[in-house]
């Protein structure tokens, strides 16, 4: 019976293109909570066939992928490679964020019955997706203001220091900033290649710089400027052999790689799920290391603050938009199906495959490590001659792919940054690559 339900959900919405799917969403009342269930079930119903089909293939070929990116929402004809700024969401998880604003709308009373004990839920979720507690998950709205939460929070004193090293985004940086304007610390920064050798070049540099007054490694975890992944465990190890606390910004991280928190020993964790895990933008995360709650003060207080004994005490703020919440729930549910591991050989298959062949065009500078350990689905690159603003332009006007600009001419991290999530396929990486050596032909 089972089965034919889902067979009758399936046929329901078999042929739909993207157009009619868009159409048939904003249906404005007629689409009901059933429907958009429907329209889920539909979904996995899909996803679950892909995977039987391919259950013994770690690295399935390019028609799995080619059927999974159906599953995404975008505009007819737009190639998306610039995901690691906005990424877009599944169609489960569009479908889920209309859902719960539907019953905020014509139920408010669920808001404060029943969805609160959905939160809960994502909060497992969450917890079980980056094998943590959850009593160690804080809900933000994004990185940044996780990175905030712990500079605000710890207590340091005049002249205590924080490591930052050269590759950190504003949202990194400037809460330390803030700290030493506000309470006289110390920013000390500590350069990292582009793109460094090894991880004992990264390792050693920082152990170098610490000394008996530094009680904080800030670091960026998936370097937006370079794509570096940086070695988070062999960095934590470290510094917790010399009592500094860890804490990594790693904006691009959550549905990228398969993140392990007790794997990598660190201390605090901030990501933003609306890049790479399909999230809706506004919700976020920060891990807590149950071992270091006690060095951390909330930011935000209201009631609770002082009763919880968890990381639920930096996270009392109020009434949230709880359909993003839920819809991050979603984004975990439709990752899982897919599988972690599974993702992540995508994306860094596909990025090694743009390294390589972007090595063999004359003129080409790779920003990113080549190493697998430390670069995952974000690449930069400059070529000598050409302006990476004029790259980007090209690239949308003759193929209607995103791509962008990065890093500043100043301090010679200026180049042009390329994502290859999992809805990309070597098609695109192979007209990018196509558009980009007719450039430097015509340069040439």
């Amino acid at each position: 019976m089972i089965e034919l339900k889902q067979r009758e959900v399936t046929d329901s919405f078999k042929g739909f293109s993207r157009r009619d799917f868009v159409k048939y969403l904003f249906a404005g009342s007629a689409l009901s909570l059933a429907t958009l269930n429907k329209l889920n079930a539909s979904i996995y119903q899909n996803v679950t066939s892909l995977n039987q089909k391919y259950i013994e293939d770690e690295s399935p070929d390019g028609v799995y992928w080619d059927a999974l990116s159906k599953h995404f929402l975008f505009k007819d004809g737009l190639i998306m490679m610039n995901n690691g700024t906005v990424g877009p969401m599944p169609k489960p998880v569009f479908n889920t964020l209309m859902k719960y604003f539907r019953i905020q709308v014509t139920n408010p009373f669920d808001v404060y019955n029943f969805i609160p004990r959905k939160k809960e839920e994502v909060r497992t979720k969450l917890a079980q997706f980056i094998n943590a507690s959850p009593d160690e998950i804080v809900i933000t709205r994004n990185t940044t203001e996780g990175m905030n939460f712990v500079a605000n929070g710890l207590d340091m004193k005049e002249g205590d220091e924080v490591l930052l090293s050269t590759m950190e985004h504003p949202g990194g940086t400037h809460p330390w900033r803030l700290k030493e304007k506000r309470f006289g610390i110390k920013i000390k920064e500590v350069p990292i290649g582009l793109p460094p050798k090894n991880v004992d070049e990264i390792v050693s540099a920082f152990d170098k710089a610490i000394t008996p007054r530094t009680k904080i490694i800030s670091i960026s975890h998936t370097v937006f400027i370079s794509g570096l992944i940086v070695p988070l465990k062999e960095l934590c190890q470290m510094a917790h052999e010399k009592d500094v606390l860890v804490i990594a910004d790693s904006a691009h991280g959550i549905g990228m790689l398969d993140l392990n928190m007790k794997e990598l020993g660190i201390d605090f964790f901030a990501s933003s799920p609306y890049k790479w895990l399909g999230a809706p933008t506004g919700v976020g995360l920060l891990y807590v290391r149950k071992e270091a709650q006690d060095e951390l003060w909330p930011t935000i207080a209201s009631s609770g603050w002082d009763r919880h004994e968890s990381a639920r005490k930096f996270e009392t703020l109020g009434q949230r938009a709880d359909a993003l919440t839920i819809a991050l729930g979603e984004a975990l549910d439709f990752q899982n199906a897919i599988g972690k591991r599974r993702i992540e050989r995508r994306i860094k298959t596909l990025a090694g495959y743009l390294k390589r062949e972007l090595n063999n065009i004359p003129g080409v500078k790779l920003h990113t490590s080549q190493d697998f350990y430390l670069s995952g689905g974000l690449t930069a690159f400059s070529v000598k001659g050409i302006d990476p603003q004029n790259i980007v332009n090209y690239m949308r006007e003759k193929y209607n792919i995103v791509v962008r600009t990065i890093g500043n001419k100043e301090k010679g991290t200026y180049g042009v940054r390329v994502s290859t999530h999992i809805y990309v396929s070597l098609k695109h990486v192979n007209l990018f690559l196509e558009g980009l050596r007719h450039l430097v032909k015509r340069k040439v």
